[in-house]
């Protein structure tokens, strides 16, 4: 069962092969028995995830089952799960039991998908690697010794070993597309504004997004279905209709125009990651697309930018968990201001520190002008290049991640290099576009992910461009040795 998509399970599951109970049984044994390698989930739902299991079979028996009834999945540890631990891969919640769903772990219940466990991730997402959470680091499926990439890394790691075949994440910076690519899967950010952040814990709220991971463009097609749509305890939810995904997959993609913006092939990126992303695109020609060199001019300053920006607002974001209103509490203050020191000293990790000072700072008084202020103004430069290009392409393509995944500890001593890792895709979330990224090839053992960018509000048409190139070749389809 473990080789088949979350899309050739749901219409087994239709089709009567097997149960919900039976399969839903299957990928808990299976996590069991291989999760000791990966340390991808944190938490195990098993008994809530076996009624649910009953539940849905009970309505595949009555023919009411829809698209994704029967199905398991995991969360990523960052949405609110109603009486489960939310612990957003920090000691300071790692005692937080949810008292409410967030939106999408409620949409996909009501589309029928059975939640089996929570997945790990780097604490409050941040990181590019999946070595800051509490609960550890998760390991890459295709090399034990590698990161899977962050901060989505443990819903990737899952997915990539067979034991759940699909999964929520969110992307603040690149945190789907990155791990999706180092670990070999397809995941998509949609538009910002297109899936609810309710109930989703806070880490750049004019960032954060939330998205679909699983083996393929049209199982993300499937669960994004479930997701989308407004969510009026959402103010940056938008209101507008949510299109058919399924319906266009298999469009043709004759005439589909490419870009490729220069800035992306161009120092740092590793030669072996550019020849075969090049590779993948000289498929599309093959596929009847005509490709074009663009260029996005200010992407260089999309980093510099972001690392004022999420900071600033994760600052903010944060000040709630001070021990008194929530989160970890020390044992035995001497008073209120040792309480609050040391609730956060405990409670954070040194990454999330980090970020905080870094975020105070550039609101604090005298220096809000020069910073937070410029790099929002850069961030509309960002924005009008996109636009810019989109009115000569339909979609631009380019590397997810400059190199394949690197050692475990390779670059904790190192932020800067740490923070160059999402160099492809910062500027996405920057402009609020939507991005995926799906498997392109290998080197040397390694996956390489393909990122597609495409316009607002255009994920049917990244959903159509990557299935078409999934069903022409078959990197998507393949599993790690170890866990075959």
């Amino acid at each position: 069962m473990h080789r088949k998509t979350l899309a050739e399970l749901a219409a087994a599951l239709r089709g009567g092969e097997f149960s919900s109970v039976e399969l839903t049984r299957s990928v808990l044994a299976r996590i069991k028995a291989l999760d000791g390698q990966l340390n991808s989930l944190v938490t195990l739902t098993e008994e809530q995830a076996l009624v649910e299991a009953e539940n849905a079979d009970a309505l595949l028996a009555q023919g009411r089952g829809g698209p994704l009834t029967g199905v398991p999945i995991a969360h990523k540890d960052i949405f609110c799960t109603r009486g489960v631990r939310s612990a957003c891969g920090s000691k300071m919640l790692d005692n937080f039991i949810a008292p409410y769903d967030a939106t999408v772990v409620e949409r996909m219940r009501r589309a029928g998908a059975v939640m089996v466990g929570k997945a790990n991730m780097d604490e409050f997402a941040m990181g590019s690697s999946n070595e800051t959470s509490f609960h550890g680091a998760v390991r890459n499926p295709w090399d034990t010794s590698r990161v899977p990439g962050g901060s989505s890394g443990g819903s990737a790691a899952a997915v990539a070993a067979g034991l759940v075949p699909g999964a929520t994440g969110t992307d603040t910076g690149g945190s789907i597309r990155q791990p999706a690519a180092l670990c070999g899967i397809s995941g998509l950010k949609p538009t910002y504004g297109r899936v609810s952040r309710w109930g989703m814990i806070a880490f750049a709220s004019s960032l954060d997004q939330a998205g679909p991971m699983a083996r393929s463009a049209e199982d993300l097609a499937l669960m994004l279905q479930a997701m989308a749509g407004n969510d009026e305890r959402d103010s940056t939810s938008v209101e507008r209709a949510v299109p058919d995904y399924h319906q266009g997959l298999s469009k043709s993609l004759k005439g589909l125009r490419i870009g490729l913006p220069r800035e992306y092939f161009g120092e740092g990126l590793d030669p072996a990651v550019a020849a075969v992303v090049e590779a993948a695109v000289e498929e599309y020609r093959r596929l009847g697309a005509e490709v074009r060199e663009v260029s996005l001019p200010s992407n260089h300053l999309a980093i510099p930018a972001y690392y004022v920006i999420a900071p600033a607002e994760a600052s903010s974001n944060l000040s709630r968990f001070d021990g008194v209103r929530y989160g970890h509490r020390a044992e035995n203050p001497a008073d209120l201001e040792d309480l609050y020191t040391r609730s956060r000293g405990e409670g954070f990790g040194p990454e999330v520190k980090r970020r905080i000072m870094v975020g105070a700072y550039a609101l604090s008084a005298g220096y809000y002008d020069a910073y937070y202020l410029k790099a929002q103004q850069i961030r509309r430069l960002i924005r009008d290049d996109f636009l810019r290009v989109f009115e000569d392409v339909d979609v631009l393509m380019g590397p997810a991640s400059p190199s394949t995944a690197f050692a475990l500890g390779a670059k904790c001593d190192d932020p800067v290099q740490m923070y160059l890792s999402d160099v492809y895709t910062i500027a996405v979330n920057l402009a609020g576009v939507p991005a995926m990224s799906i498997p392109a090839g290998f080197h040397q053992g390694m996956p390489v992910g393909l990122q597609i960018i495409g316009r607002y509000f255009d994920e049917a048409r990244l959903l159509n461009v990557a299935h078409k190139f999934q069903q022409a070749t078959d990197w998507h389809q393949r599993l790690p040795a170890a866990f075959q």
